[in-house]
Protein backbone atom coordinates (compact mmCIF):
# COMPACT_ATOMS: atom_id res chain seq x y z
CA UNK A 1 0.00 0.00 0.00
CA UNK A 2 3.01 2.32 0.13
CA UNK A 3 2.41 3.69 3.73
CA UNK A 4 5.46 4.36 5.00
CA UNK A 5 6.87 3.41 8.60
CA UNK A 6 6.95 5.92 11.70
CA UNK A 7 8.02 5.68 15.13
CA UNK A 8 4.36 6.05 16.19
CA UNK A 9 1.78 3.99 16.42
CA UNK A 10 -0.13 3.13 13.23
CA UNK A 11 -4.35 3.29 13.48
CA UNK A 12 -5.96 1.46 10.42
CA UNK A 13 -9.94 2.44 9.84
CA UNK A 14 -11.75 0.37 7.87
CA UNK A 15 -14.71 2.56 6.16
CA UNK A 16 -15.29 6.37 5.79
CA UNK A 17 -18.82 6.21 6.95
CA UNK A 18 -19.89 8.20 9.27
CA UNK A 19 -18.07 6.64 12.08
CA UNK A 20 -14.66 6.62 10.16
CA UNK A 21 -15.43 10.11 9.35
CA UNK A 22 -15.62 11.08 12.56
CA UNK A 23 -12.00 9.40 13.80
CA UNK A 24 -10.38 10.83 10.67
CA UNK A 25 -11.36 14.31 11.86
CA UNK A 26 -10.65 14.14 15.50
CA UNK A 27 -8.08 11.80 16.03
CA UNK A 28 -4.22 13.33 16.71
CA UNK A 29 -2.20 12.82 14.08
CA UNK A 30 0.65 14.00 15.73
CA UNK A 31 0.72 11.07 18.27
CA UNK A 32 -0.79 8.27 15.73
CA UNK A 33 -0.62 7.32 12.04
CA UNK A 34 -3.87 7.42 10.64
CA UNK A 35 -4.62 4.97 7.68
CA UNK A 36 -8.41 5.27 6.23
CA UNK A 37 -9.63 2.60 4.00
CA UNK A 38 -12.69 2.94 1.81
CA UNK A 39 -13.99 1.32 -1.61
CA UNK A 40 -15.46 4.86 -2.50
CA UNK A 41 -13.10 7.77 -2.37
CA UNK A 42 -16.36 9.77 -1.17
CA UNK A 43 -18.45 9.41 2.00
CA UNK A 44 -21.97 9.73 1.27
CA UNK A 45 -24.52 10.76 3.63
CA UNK A 46 -27.09 8.28 3.21
CA UNK A 47 -29.99 9.19 4.83
CA UNK A 48 -30.80 11.48 1.48
CA UNK A 49 -30.11 8.91 -0.63
CA UNK A 50 -33.89 8.54 -1.43
CA UNK A 51 -33.77 11.93 -2.77
CA UNK A 52 -30.71 11.44 -5.26
CA UNK A 53 -33.09 7.97 -6.33
CA UNK A 54 -36.03 10.71 -7.20
CA UNK A 55 -34.09 13.56 -8.42
CA UNK A 56 -34.64 15.64 -5.77
CA UNK A 57 -30.78 15.69 -5.37
CA UNK A 58 -27.69 15.34 -7.27
CA UNK A 59 -25.33 12.72 -6.16
CA UNK A 60 -22.39 15.53 -5.89
CA UNK A 61 -25.19 17.38 -3.16
CA UNK A 62 -24.62 14.68 -0.87
CA UNK A 63 -21.10 13.36 -1.33
CA UNK A 64 -17.60 15.18 -0.12
CA UNK A 65 -14.34 13.98 -1.41
CA UNK A 66 -12.18 11.92 1.83
CA UNK A 67 -9.03 13.46 0.62
CA UNK A 68 -9.88 16.69 1.51
CA UNK A 69 -11.03 15.44 4.87
CA UNK A 70 -6.94 14.25 4.95
CA UNK A 71 -5.30 17.34 3.41
CA UNK A 72 -4.82 19.16 6.57
CA UNK A 73 -3.42 16.38 8.90
CA UNK A 74 0.02 15.13 9.30
CA UNK A 75 0.61 11.72 9.16
CA UNK A 76 -3.09 10.91 7.34
CA UNK A 77 -3.52 8.23 4.29
CA UNK A 78 -6.30 7.50 2.38
CA UNK A 79 -6.32 3.84 0.54
CA UNK A 80 -9.21 3.19 -2.86
CA UNK A 81 -9.40 -0.80 -2.03
CA UNK A 82 -11.91 -3.33 -0.49
CA UNK A 83 -10.26 -5.06 2.96
CA UNK A 84 -10.87 -9.16 2.50
CA UNK A 85 -9.67 -10.55 5.35
CA UNK A 86 -7.89 -9.80 8.84
CA UNK A 87 -5.19 -11.83 10.41
CA UNK A 88 -5.67 -10.75 14.07
CA UNK A 89 -2.39 -12.44 15.32
CA UNK A 90 -0.16 -10.73 13.32
CA UNK A 91 -1.80 -7.87 12.66
CA UNK A 92 -2.44 -7.83 9.05
CA UNK A 93 -5.15 -6.56 7.06
CA UNK A 94 -5.51 -8.26 3.49
CA UNK A 95 -7.12 -5.79 0.53
CA UNK A 96 -7.10 -6.09 -3.41
CA UNK A 97 -4.37 -3.40 -3.13
CA UNK A 98 -2.05 -5.41 -0.86
CA UNK A 99 -1.67 -5.89 2.27
CA UNK A 100 -1.00 -3.54 5.88
CA UNK A 101 -0.04 -3.69 9.18
CA UNK A 102 -1.59 -2.34 11.64
CA UNK A 103 -0.84 -1.07 14.98
CA UNK A 104 -4.37 -0.36 15.95
CA UNK A 105 -7.47 -1.63 13.76
CA UNK A 106 -11.04 0.33 13.73
CA UNK A 107 -13.71 -1.61 11.95
CA UNK A 108 -16.01 0.82 11.21
CA UNK A 109 -17.32 -0.92 7.48
CA UNK A 110 -21.35 -0.51 8.24
CA UNK A 111 -23.88 -2.22 6.89
CA UNK A 112 -25.00 -3.90 4.15
CA UNK A 113 -28.26 -5.26 2.73
CA UNK A 114 -30.12 -8.40 4.53
CA UNK A 115 -31.54 -10.53 2.03
CA UNK A 116 -32.73 -13.09 4.19
CA UNK A 117 -30.99 -16.06 1.86
CA UNK A 118 -33.63 -14.97 -0.32
CA UNK A 119 -31.83 -15.50 -4.03
CA UNK A 120 -34.73 -14.47 -5.84
CA UNK A 121 -35.14 -11.05 -4.40
CA UNK A 122 -31.67 -10.04 -4.27
CA UNK A 123 -30.74 -10.42 -7.48
CA UNK A 124 -34.37 -8.95 -9.27
CA UNK A 125 -35.05 -5.84 -6.75
CA UNK A 126 -33.25 -2.54 -6.36
CA UNK A 127 -31.31 -1.34 -2.69
CA UNK A 128 -31.21 1.47 -1.55
CA UNK A 129 -27.68 1.41 0.02
CA UNK A 130 -25.47 3.31 -2.06
CA UNK A 131 -24.84 6.52 -4.74
CA UNK A 132 -24.84 3.94 -7.31
CA UNK A 133 -27.62 1.74 -5.88
CA UNK A 134 -29.64 4.87 -6.02
CA UNK A 135 -28.38 6.16 -9.27
CA UNK A 136 -29.84 2.87 -10.62
CA UNK A 137 -33.33 3.40 -9.31
CA UNK A 138 -33.61 7.06 -10.35
CA UNK A 139 -32.95 5.44 -13.92
CA UNK A 140 -35.43 2.33 -13.48
CA UNK A 141 -38.10 4.35 -12.41
CA UNK A 142 -37.80 7.15 -15.54
CA UNK A 143 -36.59 4.20 -17.96
CA UNK A 144 -39.89 2.50 -17.40
CA UNK A 145 -42.03 5.51 -17.98
CA UNK A 146 -40.35 6.17 -21.04
CA UNK A 147 -41.18 2.12 -21.70
CA UNK A 148 -44.95 2.68 -20.66
CA UNK A 149 -45.28 5.22 -23.36
CA UNK A 150 -44.76 2.41 -26.16
CA UNK A 151 -46.79 -0.80 -25.23
CA UNK A 152 -50.29 -0.74 -25.62
CA UNK A 153 -50.59 -3.49 -23.32
CA UNK A 154 -52.59 -2.11 -20.55
CA UNK A 155 -51.29 -4.56 -17.66
CA UNK A 156 -47.53 -3.81 -18.85
CA UNK A 157 -48.07 -0.25 -18.45
CA UNK A 158 -49.12 -0.90 -15.01
CA UNK A 159 -46.70 -3.01 -14.32
CA UNK A 160 -44.19 -0.83 -15.55
CA UNK A 161 -45.72 2.21 -13.90
CA UNK A 162 -46.14 0.10 -10.21
CA UNK A 163 -43.53 0.38 -7.59
CA UNK A 164 -43.35 -1.60 -4.62
CA UNK A 165 -41.00 -0.56 -1.23
CA UNK A 166 -40.52 -3.78 0.99
CA UNK A 167 -39.72 -2.22 4.61
CA UNK A 168 -41.53 0.96 6.31
CA UNK A 169 -38.50 2.01 8.35
CA UNK A 170 -37.35 5.31 7.79
CA UNK A 171 -35.80 4.92 4.20
CA UNK A 172 -39.10 3.07 2.82
CA UNK A 173 -41.32 5.63 4.22
CA UNK A 174 -39.44 8.64 3.12
CA UNK A 175 -39.15 6.84 -0.08
CA UNK A 176 -42.74 5.95 -0.62
CA UNK A 177 -43.57 9.57 -0.22
CA UNK A 178 -40.70 11.02 -2.56
CA UNK A 179 -42.23 8.70 -5.01
CA UNK A 180 -46.06 9.63 -4.58
CA UNK A 181 -44.97 13.25 -4.73
CA UNK A 182 -43.48 12.89 -8.07
CA UNK A 183 -46.42 10.65 -9.27
CA UNK A 184 -48.97 13.47 -7.75
CA UNK A 185 -47.29 16.43 -8.86
CA UNK A 186 -44.14 16.08 -11.11
CA UNK A 187 -44.70 13.35 -13.72
CA UNK A 188 -47.76 14.11 -15.04
CA UNK A 189 -45.75 17.31 -16.40
CA UNK A 190 -43.06 15.23 -18.12
CA UNK A 191 -45.54 12.76 -19.40
CA UNK A 192 -48.99 13.76 -19.91
CA UNK A 193 -49.81 11.28 -22.30
CA UNK A 194 -49.89 8.60 -19.27
CA UNK A 195 -52.66 8.49 -17.13
CA UNK A 196 -50.93 8.17 -13.83
CA UNK A 197 -54.33 7.17 -12.04
CA UNK A 198 -53.50 3.53 -13.07
CA UNK A 199 -49.88 4.33 -10.83
CA UNK A 200 -49.79 2.20 -7.88
CA UNK A 201 -47.60 2.74 -5.06
CA UNK A 202 -47.52 -0.35 -2.18
CA UNK A 203 -45.16 -0.39 1.04
CA UNK A 204 -45.00 -3.56 2.63
CA UNK A 205 -44.35 -4.37 6.29
CA UNK A 206 -43.69 -7.40 7.58
CA UNK A 207 -44.41 -5.89 11.67
CA UNK A 208 -48.24 -4.48 12.88
CA UNK A 209 -47.51 -0.93 11.83
CA UNK A 210 -44.80 1.68 9.62
CA UNK A 211 -41.85 3.02 11.70
CA UNK A 212 -42.04 0.39 13.93
CA UNK A 213 -38.95 1.75 15.62
CA UNK A 214 -40.74 4.78 16.95
CA UNK A 215 -44.15 5.25 19.16
CA UNK A 216 -47.34 4.31 18.34
CA UNK A 217 -48.14 8.25 17.83
CA UNK A 218 -45.58 8.67 15.54
CA UNK A 219 -46.66 5.41 13.26
CA UNK A 220 -50.19 6.15 13.51
CA UNK A 221 -49.55 9.93 11.87
CA UNK A 222 -46.86 8.76 9.55
CA UNK A 223 -49.81 5.96 8.58
CA UNK A 224 -51.99 8.54 7.96
CA UNK A 225 -49.69 10.95 5.39
CA UNK A 226 -49.30 8.13 3.22
CA UNK A 227 -52.34 7.34 3.16
CA UNK A 228 -52.87 11.17 2.03
CA UNK A 229 -50.27 10.83 -0.71
CA UNK A 230 -52.14 7.54 -1.87
CA UNK A 231 -50.02 5.17 -1.05
CA UNK A 232 -50.57 2.01 -0.11
CA UNK A 233 -49.92 0.36 2.87
CA UNK A 234 -49.80 -3.47 4.08
CA UNK A 235 -48.78 -4.53 7.39
CA UNK A 236 -48.58 -8.02 8.98
CA UNK A 237 -47.44 -9.14 5.68
CA UNK A 238 -43.86 -10.80 4.38
CA UNK A 239 -42.38 -11.19 0.83
CA UNK A 240 -42.14 -14.61 -0.42
CA UNK A 241 -40.41 -14.19 -3.58
CA UNK A 242 -40.32 -11.83 -6.82
CA UNK A 243 -39.73 -13.37 -10.19
CA UNK A 244 -40.97 -12.78 -13.72
CA UNK A 245 -42.45 -9.05 -11.77
CA UNK A 246 -44.72 -10.60 -9.78
CA UNK A 247 -44.14 -10.48 -6.21
CA UNK A 248 -45.63 -13.05 -4.05
CA UNK A 249 -46.41 -12.44 -0.40
CA UNK A 250 -48.45 -13.70 2.47
CA UNK A 251 -51.14 -11.46 2.17
CA UNK A 252 -51.46 -10.41 -1.53
CA UNK A 253 -49.49 -10.66 -4.92
CA UNK A 254 -48.32 -7.27 -7.07
CA UNK A 255 -47.32 -6.94 -10.15
CA UNK A 256 -44.53 -4.87 -10.84
CA UNK A 257 -41.45 -4.06 -12.71
CA UNK A 258 -39.74 -2.54 -9.43
CA UNK A 259 -39.33 -3.50 -6.17
CA UNK A 260 -37.43 -2.12 -3.82
CA UNK A 261 -35.72 -3.62 -0.74
CA UNK A 262 -35.38 -1.76 2.41
CA UNK A 263 -36.09 -4.21 4.49
CA UNK A 264 -32.98 -5.16 6.48
CA UNK A 265 -29.54 -4.80 7.27
CA UNK A 266 -26.76 -6.76 8.65
CA UNK A 267 -23.24 -5.82 9.53
CA UNK A 268 -20.61 -5.92 6.83
CA UNK A 269 -16.81 -6.40 8.13
CA UNK A 270 -13.96 -8.72 6.81
CA UNK A 271 -13.23 -12.35 8.04
CA UNK A 272 -10.83 -12.84 10.26
CA UNK A 273 -13.16 -11.99 13.50
CA UNK A 274 -13.74 -15.53 15.71
CA UNK A 275 -17.18 -16.37 15.20
CA UNK A 276 -18.51 -16.56 18.93
CA UNK A 277 -17.86 -12.66 18.88
CA UNK A 278 -20.27 -12.31 15.84
CA UNK A 279 -24.17 -11.08 17.34
CA UNK A 280 -27.26 -10.87 15.96
CA UNK A 281 -27.26 -9.43 12.85
CA UNK A 282 -23.64 -10.03 11.69
CA UNK A 283 -22.73 -7.47 13.59
CA UNK A 284 -19.03 -7.40 15.86
CA UNK A 285 -19.36 -7.91 19.81
CA UNK A 286 -17.66 -4.94 21.41
CA UNK A 287 -17.16 -4.17 25.05
CA UNK A 288 -17.79 -0.61 26.86
CA UNK A 289 -15.05 1.16 25.07
CA UNK A 290 -15.67 -0.25 21.75
CA UNK A 291 -12.98 -3.22 21.36
CA UNK A 292 -13.59 -6.23 20.09
CA UNK A 293 -13.93 -8.96 22.88
CA UNK A 294 -10.84 -10.71 23.22
CA UNK A 295 -8.79 -8.46 21.30
CA UNK A 296 -6.57 -5.41 22.97
CA UNK A 297 -5.99 -3.74 19.34
CA UNK A 298 -8.99 -3.99 17.37
CA UNK A 299 -12.02 -1.84 18.06
CA UNK A 300 -15.66 -1.76 15.72
CA UNK A 301 -17.86 1.26 15.51
CA UNK A 302 -21.40 1.91 13.93
CA UNK A 303 -23.67 -0.49 12.07
CA UNK A 304 -20.62 -3.24 12.45
CA UNK A 305 -20.86 -3.45 15.91
CA UNK A 306 -22.93 -5.00 18.97
CA UNK A 307 -21.79 -2.83 21.33
CA UNK A 308 -22.65 -4.31 24.96
CA UNK A 309 -23.01 -1.73 27.66
CA UNK A 310 -21.70 -2.25 31.35
CA UNK A 311 -24.88 -3.75 32.67
CA UNK A 312 -24.33 -6.50 29.92
CA UNK A 313 -26.84 -5.09 27.66
CA UNK A 314 -26.47 -5.31 23.98
CA UNK A 315 -26.77 -3.91 21.01
CA UNK A 316 -27.47 0.04 19.36
CA UNK A 317 -29.83 0.78 16.86
CA UNK A 318 -28.10 0.62 13.47
CA UNK A 319 -28.11 4.70 13.03
CA UNK A 320 -25.72 7.32 11.96
CA UNK A 321 -25.98 9.25 15.48
CA UNK A 322 -24.96 5.97 16.80
CA UNK A 323 -21.76 5.80 14.10
CA UNK A 324 -21.06 9.44 14.69
CA UNK A 325 -20.94 9.09 19.06
CA UNK A 326 -18.66 6.33 18.56
CA UNK A 327 -16.29 7.49 16.14
CA UNK A 328 -15.64 11.02 18.07
CA UNK A 329 -15.62 8.41 21.13
CA UNK A 330 -12.85 6.22 19.69
CA UNK A 331 -11.06 9.58 18.69
CA UNK A 332 -11.30 10.76 22.17
CA UNK A 333 -9.77 7.45 23.42
CA UNK A 334 -6.94 7.01 21.68
CA UNK A 335 -6.15 10.74 21.93
CA UNK A 336 -6.34 10.30 25.91
CA UNK A 337 -3.77 7.12 25.23
CA UNK A 338 -1.50 9.10 23.51
CA UNK A 339 -1.80 11.16 27.21
CA UNK A 340 -1.75 8.00 29.16
CA UNK A 341 -5.10 9.49 30.33
CA UNK A 342 -8.09 7.25 31.33
CA UNK A 343 -11.13 7.51 28.74
CA UNK A 344 -14.58 6.40 30.56
CA UNK A 345 -16.50 3.89 29.01
CA UNK A 346 -18.90 5.04 26.13
CA UNK A 347 -22.23 6.26 26.50
CA UNK A 348 -24.88 6.07 23.78
CA UNK A 349 -26.78 9.79 24.16
CA UNK A 350 -30.03 9.15 22.01
CA UNK A 351 -30.44 12.51 20.96
CA UNK A 352 -34.33 11.22 19.14
CA UNK A 353 -35.40 9.82 15.79
CA UNK A 354 -37.23 11.53 13.10
CA UNK A 355 -38.52 10.92 9.60
CA UNK A 356 -40.27 12.85 6.66
CA UNK A 357 -42.99 11.31 4.61
CA UNK A 358 -43.42 14.14 1.89
CA UNK A 359 -43.51 18.37 1.71
CA UNK A 360 -44.83 19.72 5.29
CA UNK A 361 -45.19 16.00 6.56
CA UNK A 362 -42.48 14.45 9.47
CA UNK A 363 -42.53 12.71 12.47
CA UNK A 364 -39.94 13.45 15.11
CA UNK A 365 -39.35 12.29 18.52
CA UNK A 366 -36.86 13.75 20.95
CA UNK A 367 -37.30 11.52 24.06
CA UNK A 368 -39.99 11.71 25.65
CA UNK A 369 -41.22 14.23 23.09
CA UNK A 370 -42.87 13.59 19.76
CA UNK A 371 -44.18 16.23 17.47
CA UNK A 372 -45.83 15.75 13.76
CA UNK A 373 -46.45 18.10 11.05
CA UNK A 374 -44.89 20.83 9.41
CA UNK A 375 -42.73 21.88 12.04
CA UNK A 376 -41.45 18.23 12.39
CA UNK A 377 -40.85 18.91 8.92
CA UNK A 378 -38.49 22.01 9.33
CA UNK A 379 -36.83 20.31 12.14
CA UNK A 380 -36.29 17.56 9.56
CA UNK A 381 -34.41 19.80 7.34
CA UNK A 382 -32.44 21.58 9.82
CA UNK A 383 -31.11 19.00 11.27
CA UNK A 384 -30.17 16.89 8.17
CA UNK A 385 -28.67 20.47 7.16
CA UNK A 386 -26.49 20.29 9.58
CA UNK A 387 -25.22 16.63 9.87
CA UNK A 388 -23.85 16.83 5.89
CA UNK A 389 -20.29 17.21 5.47
CA UNK A 390 -19.08 20.65 3.69
CA UNK A 391 -20.28 24.18 3.48
CA UNK A 392 -20.62 23.75 -0.17
CA UNK A 393 -22.95 20.74 0.34
CA UNK A 394 -24.88 22.07 2.63
CA UNK A 395 -25.89 25.74 0.31
CA UNK A 396 -26.29 23.51 -2.92
CA UNK A 397 -29.16 21.21 -1.11
CA UNK A 398 -30.50 23.98 0.86
CA UNK A 399 -31.13 26.26 -2.75
CA UNK A 400 -32.78 22.77 -4.49
CA UNK A 401 -34.87 22.43 -1.47
CA UNK A 402 -36.34 26.02 -1.65
CA UNK A 403 -36.52 25.37 -5.48
CA UNK A 404 -38.47 22.26 -5.59
CA UNK A 405 -40.44 23.17 -2.50
CA UNK A 406 -41.81 26.63 -4.44
CA UNK A 407 -41.90 25.35 -8.08
CA UNK A 408 -42.95 21.82 -7.68
CA UNK A 409 -39.73 20.43 -9.97
CA UNK A 410 -37.66 18.22 -8.53
CA UNK A 411 -34.54 18.28 -10.30
CA UNK A 412 -33.56 17.75 -14.02
CA UNK A 413 -34.68 13.48 -13.81
CA UNK A 414 -31.61 12.73 -16.47
CA UNK A 415 -31.26 9.19 -17.43
CA UNK A 416 -27.49 9.08 -17.64
CA UNK A 417 -27.31 5.25 -18.13
CA UNK A 418 -29.82 2.68 -18.70
CA UNK A 419 -30.47 0.43 -15.07
CA UNK A 420 -29.27 -3.20 -15.17
CA UNK A 421 -30.42 -5.71 -13.62
CA UNK A 422 -27.75 -7.58 -11.20
CA UNK A 423 -27.13 -10.64 -12.05
CA UNK A 424 -26.44 -14.02 -9.99
CA UNK A 425 -22.78 -15.36 -10.40
CA UNK A 426 -22.69 -18.60 -12.25
CA UNK A 427 -21.42 -21.79 -10.46
CA UNK A 428 -17.64 -22.30 -10.47
CA UNK A 429 -17.06 -25.95 -12.16
CA UNK A 430 -13.88 -28.16 -11.54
Amino acid sequence: MNIPNKNIPRIVVIGAGFAGLQIAKNINSNAYQLVLIDKNNFHTFQPLLYQVATSGLEPDSIAYPIRKILNTKQNSYFRLANVSSIDTQKSIIFSDIGELKYDYLIIASGAKNNYFDNDLIKYNSISMKSLEDSLNLRSKILGNFEKALNTNDLNERKELMNVVIVGAGPTGVELAGAIAELRNKVLPKDFPDLDFRLMEINLIEATPRVLSGMNAESSRKANLYLDKLGINVWTDTFVNSYEDNLVKTSNIDFHTDTLVWSAGVKGDFPEGILHEHIAKGNRIRTDDYCRVLSYDNIFAVGDASSFINKEGIEGLPMMGSVAMQQGKYLAEYFNNKSKNTQTKPFIYNDKGTMATIGRNKAVVELGSFSFQGIFAWLVWMFVHLMLLVGFRNRVVVLINWTWNYIKFNNGLRLIIRPFKRKTKPEPITS
